[in-house]
C-alpha cells in the first residue's frame, strides 16, 4: 500500500480497485500471501490459526459490542469464518450501491459479529481443520461457494448468499 494510506481516502477499509493498494500488494492480496508473516505471530503464541481476524480500531466500532464482549476471549487468527465468508467484501458495499462506511456499519460488522460468535459457540478442533480447508478453497478455487457445504449451521444473511 502507499505511504500513510490510513490516512487516504477510505483509511483502514480497503475498497475493490482501491488506488491505495500498489501492483505487487494486489498479488499478494489477492493469493492471500500477505498473511504469511503473521505466522510469526502464531509461533510465538499472539495468534492462532484460526480465529476472529484481528480488528482495526475502526471496525472495530462496527461490530456489536454484545458480539465483541463475547469473542473477546478467542485469539485473533490468521484465518476464520469471517474470513471465508468476506474474503471479498469489498464487493458488496458495489452490488448494494451503498457507501461503504455506512454499509460495513449495517451490514458486514453485524453479521462479521454473529459469525465470530457462531464460531465461539462451536469450536473445536474438527472446526478449525474445516475452516482451514474451506480457507484453501476459497483461495484457490474463489468461483465455487461451498461455504454451506462446509458449514451447514452457519447464520444465514439475506445479502451474503454462502451456497
Amino acid at each position: 500500500m502507499l505511504k500513510n494510506s490510513p490516512a487516504i481516502g477510505t483509511r483502514t477499509i480497503t475498497m475493490k480497485n482501491d488506488p491505495r493498494v500498489l501492483p505487487f500488494g494486489k498479488f499478494l492480496r489477492k493469493t492471500k500471501l500477505n498473511e504469511l508473516p503473521q505466522l510469526l505471530n502464531v509461533l510465538v503464541g499472539d495468534m492462532s490459526v484460526v480465529g476472529p481476524r484481528p480488528l482495526t480500531a475502526e471496525t472495530r466500532r462496527y461490530i456489536p459490542k454484545m458480539s465483541l464482549r463475547k469473542i473477546a476471549s478467542l485469539k485473533p487468527g490468521i484465518t476464520g469464518i469471517g474470513s471465508i465468508i468476506f474474503r471479498n467484501e469489498e464487493l458488496y458495499a458495489d452490488i448494494a450501491n451503498m457507501d461503504y462506511h455506512q454499509f460495513y456499519a449495517k451490514e458486514i460488522g453485524p453479521f462479521k459479529g454473529d459469525l465470530e460468535v457462531w464460531y465461539l459457540k462451536n469450536q473445536g478442533i474438527f472446526l478449525d481443520f474445516k475452516i482451514i480447508i474451506a480457507t484453501i478453497f476459497v483461495v484457490f478455487f474463489p468461483q465455487l461457494k461451498a461455504v454451506n457445504f462446509f458449514f451447514p449451521t452457519l447464520p444465514k444473511h439475506r445479502l451474503f448468499n454462502t451456497t
